[in-house]
């Protein structure tokens, strides 16, 4: 009775702790990724540093859940001929499972195709944010403070950027988030002969955001660089390696679905080469299809 008794409380306390900290009873779950060092995370960061302080929010965030990003992309993919309030009822009308930072990407088929198309880089961006997000953030102001000194980043139509002591990117009309299209292997190292400095990163492509997609946590995304805080629905993003399984950000406006609540009432329409291209340029979006 006595060894039942002390079985039942060694099982009681191994379930306590896997809820509290949401580790898995596999041991290579539990353990940690490795450090990664500063000039790991420099590299790793290299591809979205530049990008807006809100964008920057949720694809950091949206990269703790990796798993969900490639069947994202294809939805957005499949639904990119929808923009604004239509977009934002379409995601809704789907009833789509994903974490919210995942769904608060659908309006930019670019960057979630960026995530998809390089699942390693995505998942060791999220590992880095979960176990080192100061780090990260301080390797995403070592890469913005080099472009910036290179005479790379700087203010124009599309972006407002502000410096010292901490380099901040936003957007000039709140209401469209631009995705940059740069060259990491240019404008984070001196100018070459030839290079036009004002041409090497290009503001043009980017999506309206509009006041309907709040439930996914746009309107308050910003980072308190100093105090390495990032905000997300005006919220605090507390998500960690050791509670990633258990941790609920508040979106208080947004409904939770499960996957087998999955619908689909839509034209499915992939993207054409001239959208392709335009994101891959960094060009205005094309209108290639017209719909009823």
């Amino acid at each position: 009775m006595r060894h039942s008794e002390r079985m039942g409380k060694i099982t009681a306390a191994a379930l306590a702790v896997t809820l509290l900290f949401g580790w898995s009873a596999t041991p290579a779950l539990a353990q940690e990724p490795p450090y990664r060092s500063p000039e790991q995370l420099d590299k790793l960061v290299t591809r979205i540093a530049l990008y807006p302080d809100p964008l920057l929010a949720q694809v950091l965030a949206a990269s703790t859940f990796p798993d969900q990003i490639p069947e994202a992309a294809k939805w957005a993919d499949e639904h990119h001929y929808l923009t604004g309030d239509e977009l934002a009822r379409a995601i809704a009308d789907d009833h789509l499972w994903w974490d919210p930072s995942v769904q608060a990407l659908l309006p930019f088929p670019s960057v979630l195709e960026k995530m998809a198309s390089d699942m390693k880089w995505t998942r060791e961006l999220g590992e880095a944010f979960l176990t080192q997000h100061q780090d990260v953030m301080d390797a995403i102001q070592r890469m913005r403070q080099k472009a910036k000194d290179y005479g790379y980043l700087r203010s124009n139509d599309k972006i407002v950027v502000t410096g010292g002591p901490y380099i901040e990117i936003d957007p000039v009309d709140p209401t469209f988030i631009c995705v940059p299209v740069y060259d990491p292997l240019v404008v984070f190292y001196p100018p070459r002969p030839g290079i036009v400095v004002g041409a090497a990163i290009s503001f043009g492509f980017g999506a309206v955001i509009t006041a309907a997609f709040r439930p996914w946590g746009w309107g308050v995304c910003r980072f308190d660089w100093g105090a390495h805080v990032l905000f997300i629905h005006n919220a605090p993003w507390g998500r960690i390696w050791a509670n990633r399984a258990v941790y609920v950000h508040p979106y208080p406006d947004w409904h939770h679905w499960e996957r087998a609540n999955r619908i689909e009432g839509h034209r499915l329409i992939v993207r054409g080469p001239m959208e392709r291209r335009a994101a891959r340029l960094g060009l205005p979006r094309p209108m290639e299809h017209h719909h009823g």
